[in-house]
């Protein structure tokens, strides 16, 4: 089968074209026919080897997995022994541990589920670590009816899905981005818009029941200056520093939080089926939008990779395999 593959650590350099053998499923594992998969930061930051501290895990000169991709979207053309929820020929989409840059790809069937019946399979891969990422977000910070919610990041591929859900949920939602992409993220639900360029969202106190802070671009405390005094404080990605990335603030957000009036709360997002099927209901119910920025080749991976680190990006860039 076609595959993306890197055998050192580095930039879209280092991804290349190549036949690989094509896995086979095994127990409780469904073979995906992969038709679309969206890139993800988490995907660039294992292609760079960053933080470092991943390397434990992924290789310490090289990756061990050398097909990175998470977001698959496609049909299914074979089962292992055991799957009792999907059959050859399912339209499905589903959170690989890597190995979606390719053709087939075989996952867990606990983390694949029925793809959303409204949208086709670019825009389905285009929801998969963001949109539960952006789920489980909201629901770790309790999110209800009539609650201001502040997503910092609010034009990426999780603040999108988080603006929407959080409006769904009967949130006023305030997003923070760069006042170029104020009218992506104004269209997609959010009732205000902070340019993060020509305003600190930090500046205003108490304000906001939740901060769902995507970015970590500011001290938690001046994060926290900004939330009620019951407020809660949701940390979700940010580089951080280049051997431990974001852990350490979350780390200093956990040790903080037992001695403080607000809840300061890191979220290790996980692969959920569950999640996927309440996303898909959501989509077809038009709750939620997936909105897709780019779409790339298989071929083009390593362009596609390179959009997605520009910063320019508005919803989700994805390649159609």
């Amino acid at each position: 089968m076609r595959a993306i593959v890197q055998h050192r650590y580095g930039g879209p350099e280092t991804l290349a074209l190549a036949e690989v053998d094509p896995p086979e499923p095994a127990r409780g594992e469904v073979l995906i026919r992969v038709a679309a998969v969206a890139v993800s930061m988490g995907d660039v930051l294992l292609m760079r080897g960053e933080p470092r501290a991943v390397r434990l895990a992924y290789g310490l000169r090289r990756p061990k997995r050398p097909i990175i991709g998470r977001d698959v979207a496609g049909e299914v053309v074979a089962v292992g022994p055991g799957v009792t929820r999907f059959d050859v020929g399912d339209a499905v989409y589903a959170e690989s541990d890597q190995g979606g840059f390719a053709e087939l790809v075989a996952v867990p069937e606990r983390f694949v589920a029925a793809r959303p019946t409204s949208v086709d399979a670019v825009h389905a891969a285009a929801v998969v670590v963001s949109g539960t990422t952006a789920l489980q977000g909201l629901r770790l910070a309790g999110v209800t009816a009539g609650q201001h919610v502040l997503v910092n990041g609010a034009s990426g591929g999780v603040g999108g899905f988080a603006v929407q859900l959080a409006k769904a949920m009967g949130a006023e939602v305030t997003g923070v981005c760069r006042g170029t992409k104020a009218e992506h993220v104004l269209a997609i639900g959010a009732d205000h818009v902070i340019d993060h360029t020509r305003e600190d969202f930090t500046d205003t106190e108490g304000r906001y029941d939740v901060v769902f802070d995507l970015v970590a671009d500011h001290p938690l405390g001046r994060v926290r200056r900004s939330l009620t005094r019951r407020g809660t404080l949701v940390l979700s990605s940010g580089r951080g520093g280049t051997v431990l990335g974001p852990m350490r603030r979350m780390a200093a957000a956990s040790a903080t939080s037992p001695f403080v009036s607000q809840r300061l709360r890191p979220l290790a997002a996980v692969r959920s089926g569950d999640d996927l099927a309440e996303l898909a209901r959501r989509i077809d119910a038009g709750e939620v939008r997936p909105v897709v920025d780019r779409v790339y080749p298989l071929d083009e991976a390593a362009a596609a990779v390179a959009r997605l680190e520009s910063g320019e990006v508005r919803g989700k860039v994805v390649i159609a395999v």
